[in-house]
């Protein structure tokens, strides 16, 4: 049914006195897209706000109460013989800077795991990376007795790297290749598999478990500048790759079919990004254990004002990465003072409702 309005729409406008609108080489008029490049701007320009006002809070806030003028001498006139200043500069420091790289390895890596499986729903441990790390980690802990978190890294990082191989090749064996589907179906019984060889081994061995549970909690607490130092240049190799994968994962989003019509090669651009995701969520899972639940919701947040264009999504899903983890982290130290929750258990508590009712108050842009 045409409405009265649009009859007579051509009568009150008519088409000698309307303003033609230039088309761009695309076709496409520029309001809307000058439009979208400044919301993406916007939007940018305020996570970097959001990202320096996380860090100075974690650098000024914790369990132990410390004044401000105390933190800024700590920062621009240390002494090291305070215990404040000691405090600030060889336990939130490091800290911080570790939630900073951390939360950026898994916003990153959770836009690159739901581009390429096409799923809304995935997160690292879809591929299997969380459950091959904690795998090695309680097989270090039973047949090592590893119990430093700078031990657990490397067990981590290998579980991690050998789950997503492993997520890749049952995934591409068939005529079709490694396929969204075959990826995250074979994620799936991979991470079943090694989750039930971790609850075996935890059943048989209880020490296994009461060092295995602190780590599975996912924390920045304990974790020293050594730790990070171990595992940065994985996460900076990772982040490369993933930045450089977004011309080849915009032409993914269109299917496989169209990507190959633009020129690109799907099977480098999978092997890539498996590459890209397991140095990304292995070397922050190793760093601070599982933390499931950036990865999952730093997308869809960011994608309410990049849209889908990976050039944009990728670098701001890794300020939100770091800005939701350092924002957690915070939180775990000051609700339960003058104890602390880990920041895994702040992210699932806080959260989760907040993703669920911004699912419900917002449409979300497809991936």
């Amino acid at each position: 049914m045409v409405s009265a309005a649009q009859h007579s729409a051509p009568e009150e406008t008519p088409l000698s006195t309307v303003t033609p609108v230039p088309a761009t080489a695309t076709g496409r008029p520029p309001g809307p897209r000058r439009s979208l490049r400044g919301r993406r701007l916007v939007g940018l320009a305020l996570l970097l706000v959001a990202l320096v006002a996380g860090a100075l809070l974690s650098v000024a806030v914790g369990a132990k109460p410390i004044p401000l003028d105390v933190v800024w001498d700590a920062l621009v006139r240390p002494d090291l013989t305070l215990e404040d200043h000691i405090v600030v500069r060889s336990l939130r420091i490091p800290r911080t800077v570790l939630g900073l790289v951390a939360g950026a390895a898994l916003g990153l890596s959770g836009a690159l795991i739901q581009g390429h499986t096409r799923n809304p729903l995935a997160d690292p441990g879809l591929l299997g990376i969380n459950a091959g790390a904690a795998f090695l980690v309680v097989l270090g802990i039973y047949v090592f007795s590893v119990t430093d978190p700078l031990g657990y890294v490397w067990f981590a990082f290998a579980g991690a790297a050998a789950a997503s191989v492993a997520v890749f090749v049952l995934g591409s064996v068939g005529r079709g290749g490694a396929t969204p589907v075959t990826l995250a179906l074979a994620g799936s019984a991979i991470s079943a598999l090694l989750g039930a060889l971790t609850s075996a081994v935890i059943l048989i061995d209880v020490a296994a478990l009461d060092a295995y549970r602190f780590w599975a909690v996912g924390s920045l607490a304990g974790r020293d500048g050594e730790v990070l130092t171990n595992v940065v240049w994985f996460l900076a190799a990772g982040a490369v790759l993933a930045l450089a994968s977004a011309p080849a994962l915009n032409a993914l989003s269109l299917g496989d079919d169209v990507a190959r019509s633009l020129g690109h090669s799907v099977r480098r651009t999978r092997i890539l990004g498996t590459v890209a995701i397991t140095l990304l969520a292995g070397g922050a899972t190793a760093a601070c254990g599982p933390i499931a639940f950036v990865g999952l919701v730093v997308p869809h947040i960011v994608r309410t004002f990049t849209g889908p264009d990976y050039r944009w999504l990728l670098p701001a899903s890794a300020l939100s990465g770091s800005v939701l983890l350092l924002v957690g982290d915070v939180l775990g130290r000051v609700l339960v003072r003058p104890g602390e929750l880990q920041v895994g258990i702040v992210l699932a508590l806080v959260g989760a409702p907040f993703f669920i009712y911004l699912v419900r108050r917002r449409k979300m842009v497809d991936i």
